[in-house]
């Protein structure tokens, strides 16, 4: 029998329920793994439990959610996942985008998930070859729970998943549409998801989300090659159940939203609860934002849906080493360099061909079409290079002092350093004020943070802290954006009821899951980035953020960060567990 866990009061500070609710100065007691007393401040009393938490000028709060990560292979290489666990983050949703670890052979997850999630494949396969003894959804399950998670996990079903298992990988992103037994087969598996307690399925229709491997190498995924009739069978059953639909919208046209949109919708019917990626201010077309917020509005105002863009509070920088990025799979010229990752010398010969270069520059120059890179290379700052004259420069004003053109500067210095040359940008959700709009916006989720994956890209492990010091330095300005108390509920208890999870709540009876966090260190430490070491992994470093400003977390009952240091216990003692999903 496991040792009972020590109590623990958190007093004297600042209390957040999660419902948006305003706060209260109160103590908090912690017995078990939930809470059993909200009191006035100072009624728990002295030695009312075995550990006491000084909370004075302290705010309180119920564990943030991060509701669209690709922990899927970080939670069974490290599972104490402490990169969001340590800035207050104590429930992950996995699975998202099509893409889980669930039914398909270790191979096949592999090649799903290593090229569009920037995540090392020689990491990746080796480690599902060494634990993945389970291909359905309850096996899954049972390896989850026995599991020393870190923080609470809730998964989705990825449609890619189900396609591979059902229909073999090669003919799952072959075009043809699947056979009945195939089309069974994933219908069946998707039932035993919703059984084990899943959130619902994920899947994908954007064509730039590309396969690795040898044997479909820049195949899309899956879930793309599907057609109405077959995502109609699937979305059926999820209505049914009272399941959820994640996806995303074709990039490249983007009609297809009004599909998405239309099956969310609940005339005549149930409606289909659809999360979908993402609500942001683009630099590249500013109308997305406004377009996103229209459709929604007719959704669930008109037609009676539940359609919710996820929409990450900060603003989207992304980093570079070469043309290593997702984002140059939008374009086919950005594609055919991706393609040839593995040989830097046939790489090089394609980047200095004169016709390959006028085909990049017409690509980078279109102006009409849809795009998520704004492709400006007068924003896009040189951060590290073999030759340090480039560092702190634009790749145009690199040109201009060579007398040259910036795109063939551009293409020059990658055949000269490759992966040596690292940049920045910010795609997205550069205007303050805009911002601030999406930040209040009724139907928006505040997720996309894609904690666990593109490892050297970008990291917004902290986007709630730094939501949070966006919103208290607004007030403070008098631009005020939001209440704290609401800002903190979009984070925790909005984010938890929708998903019908049991989380985001700082109540009496509740699981005791909370984040003390230090409102005088929400400064700009929480805005800096830097490299750590990938636990688990010699020699290999990903971007995390940087502050302490949460001073403890708790997870059911166990206390697992303290002053801002993660404990033994935590990725040692199963703390968190799979969350079951409740339906609606």
């Amino acid at each position: 029998m496991a040792a009972a866990l020590p109590t623990i009061a958190i007093t004297n500070g600042l209390v957040f329920d999660g419902t948006g609710a305003p706060p209260r100065e109160a103590d908090v007691l912690i017995e078990g793994e939930r809470v059993t007393r909200i009191a006035p401040r100072g009624a728990l009393g002295a030695g009312a439990a075995a550990r006491t938490i000084d909370a004075t000028g302290q705010w309180v709060t119920p564990g943030f959610l991060d509701t669209h990560t690709h922990y899927d292979a970080e939670v069974a290489l490290a599972p104490a996942l402490t990169e969001s666990v340590r800035h207050g983050v104590t429930t992950v949703v996995i699975g998202s985008c099509s893409i889980s670890f669930v039914t398909a052979p270790p191979e096949d997850c592999a090649d799903l998930f290593t090229r569009v999630e920037a995540v090392p494949r020689e990491l990746v396969l080796p480690l599902l070859r060494q634990v993945k003894t389970w291909d359905d959804p309850a096996g899954y399950r049972r390896w989850i729970d026995g599991h020393a998670l870190g923080p609470n996990v809730a998964s989705f079903l990825g449609h890619s998943d189900l396609r591979a298992r059902a229909m073999g990988l090669s003919a799952s992103v072959s075009g043809r549409p699947p056979t009945a037994d195939e089309q069974a087969t994933m219908s069946r598996l998707l039932e035993a998801g919703l059984d084990a307690g899943f959130l619902g399925l994920s899947a994908m229709t954007n064509p730039w989300d590309r396969l690795d491997g040898d044997r479909a190498w820049s195949r899309s995924l899956p879930s793309y090659y599907a057609r109405g009739r077959e995502r109609r069978a699937l979305q059926a059953i999820l209505r049914r159940r009272g399941a959820i639909h994640q996806t995303a919208p074709n990039l490249v046209t983007r009609v297809n939203i009004l599909g998405i949109a239309l099956a969310s919708t609940g005339l005549f019917r149930k409606r289909l609860r659809t999360t979908v990626i993402a609500m942001m201010d683009l630099k590249a077309d500013r109308y997305v934002r406004g377009l996103a917020g229209a459709v929604a509005w007719l959704t669930n105002r008109l037609l009676r849906g539940s359609l919710k863009w996820q929409s990450p509070p900060v603003p989207f920088d992304v980093y570079y080493d070469g043309m290593d990025s997702v984002l140059f799979e939008e374009f086919p010229a950005g594609q055919a360099v991706r393609n040839l990752a593995y040989d830097q010398g046939k790489r090089r010969e394609l980047l200095a061909s004169p016709a390959y270069r006028a085909t990049f520059r017409k690509e980078l120059r279109k102006r009409l079409a849809p795009r998520v890179w704004h492709r400006d290379l007068g924003d896009a700052e040189i951060l590290a290079a073999p030759d340090p004259t480039l560092v702190g420069k634009t790749f145009a004003q690199v040109a201009a002092a060579r007398g040259a053109d910036p795109i063939d500067t551009f293409l020059d210095l990658m055949i000269e350093h490759d992966r040596a040359l690292r940049w920045h940008t910010c795609l997205a959700n550069d205007r303050p004020a805009t911002l601030a709009k999406i930040m209040r916006h009724p139907d928006t989720q505040m997720s996309f943070a894609d904690s666990g994956a593109h490892l050297r890209n970008m990291a917004f492990y902290n986007f709630p802290l730094r939501m949070l010091k966006r919103v208290r330095d607004a007030a403070a300005a008098g631009a005020p954006i939001m209440p704290i108390e609401r800002a903190i509920h979009r984070l925790t208890g909005e984010l938890a009821d929708w998903h019908g999870l049991d989380a985001g709540h700082l109540a009496e009876g509740r699981r005791a899951d909370v984040a003390v966090i230090d409102p005088t260190r929400l400064d700009d430490r929480v805005e800096g980035l830097r490299f750590a070491p990938f636990p688990g992994v010699d020699g290999f470093e990903r971007l995390v953020n940087d502050g302490d400003a949460v001073r403890q977390v708790v997870i059911a009952g166990r206390l697992v960060i303290d002053d801002a240091r993660p404990l033994p216990a935590l990725g040692q003692t199963r703390t968190g567990r799979f969350l079951d999903a409740t339906r609606r």
